[in-house]
């Protein structure tokens, strides 16, 4: 199978944790269809999100969120053929870290804009290879299940 790799970042519009659960809940729903692995940073002001499967589905679950109208301004960092998974056994990992290495004003600012698809791609790593949004970029300060990394696994 032919994997592909997207990495978009967005605005919330109207973020709340109703809202957030509401995304995660569809997002965990469609991916596991559509064998759509990933991780999702996310905070008030921005949602960062890592995609990986066929590149079909990758492609159409970008459309659906560029048309939805909770997400604004929808930009795709990263979008290319990869070899593996990096985020196989999550549906969607979802970082509940409440810090972030840029600061709201540094976003309003462009420091996203100025990241370069390594450094964007590098924040995901950190993650995946046990660390935590403090030690790449902060996330959401929310999850479903309440603490701890909200990990909705892909069944075995």
């Amino acid at each position: 199978m032919d994997l592909f790799r997207a990495i978009y970042s967005s605005q919330p519009f109207g973020f709340d944790s109703a809202i957030l659960d509401g995304i995660l809940l569809e997002a965990r729903r469609a991916n596991l269809r559509d064998g759509i692995t990933g991780a999702l940073i996310c905070r008030a002001d921005i949602y960062l999100q890592w995609l990986e499967g066929p590149e079909p589905e990758v492609r159409k679950t970008l459309e659906r969120i560029e048309r939805d109208d909770r997400h604004l301004d929808v930009k795709v960092h990263v979008a290319k053929q990869v070899a593996e998974r990096t985020f196989a056994e999550w549906a969607m990992l979802h970082d509940p870290a409440a810090t972030w290495i840029w600061t709201q004003s540094e976003i309003a600012g462009g420091a996203l804009e100025r990241s370069t698809p390594e450094e964007i791609t590098e924040f995901f790593l950190r993650l995946r290879h046990g660390g935590t949004a403090n030690d790449a970029v902060g996330a959401c300060p929310h999850t479903a299940s309440g603490s701890g990394l909200d990990e909705t696994r892909v069944p075995s």
